[in-house]
């Protein structure tokens, strides 16, 4: 899809919210793949020249980066996390069962282009485990079924809210969109950090107050 003069002007004020323009390469990676799914050839090259810099440059960063995908992935895409309390409470199962259940493998796309798969590294939330993320949103405290459940949603067409964030799931490109900088008004919706993550805040003023 080629670049519009909307496109090249919303580049353009990415770049300068960044007092060095190549400071811009990681949202502007995030917006080219708000617009095709996934970071193109043409993409890296219109990044390249905007910023003035060698496309072998702005290629390394996408593929540096595992957030930044090089083909299509689903509507909404998938990640599993696999790290060792995630496995322990189940993570592994989940993986295994959504491969099944979808009949794909890792980085694999359901055939209508609804849903993908991949195996994903800690994502901070193991006071949530096994956690699920879709679109880098949060589903916590999964099970195989739910985990299974959820991407059939998904592919109906009706996904639920996230654990944590926005009310509504966004779809892969709105949330590249997001990661860009681009304000989708969802930011203050929804729980921001739930009672696991804030209970040794907790315990910490209880403590301090019994010895004050």
């Amino acid at each position: 899809m080629a670049f519009t003069q909307q496109d090249l002007s919303v580049m353009d004020s990415i770049i300068a919210r960044y007092p060095r323009p190549r400071s811009a390469i990681m949202p502007l990676l995030h917006y080219v793949q708000s617009r095709d799914g996934f970071v193109t050839h043409d993409g890296i090259e219109i990044i390249a020249k905007k910023l003035e810099l060698e496309m072998a440059e702005v290629s390394a960063v996408s593929t540096f980066y595992t957030q930044y995908k090089r083909k299509p992935v689903g509507e909404y895409h998938v990640g599993v996390c696999t790290n060792t309390l995630c496995a322990v409470m189940g993570g592994d199962a989940i993986f295994a069962g959504l491969k099944e259940h979808l009949g794909i493998e890792n980085d694999g796309v359901t055939s209508d282009g609804k849903v993908s798969l991949e195996h994903i590294e800690c994502n901070a939330a193991c006071d949530y485990a096994p956690v699920v993320m879709a679109n880098w949103e949060f589903y916590d405290n999964q099970s195989v079924q739910s985990a299974k459940d959820l991407v059939d949603a998904m592919r109906a067409g009706d996904p639920p809210a996230p654990t944590r964030g926005p009310n509504v799931l966004p779809t892969w490109k709105e949330n590249s969109a997001v990661l860009a900088g681009l304000n989708d008004g969802h930011a203050h919706e929804g729980v921001q950090a739930g009672e696991p993550s804030l209970l040794g805040l907790k315990i910490s003023k209880d403590q301090k107050g019994a010895q004050g």
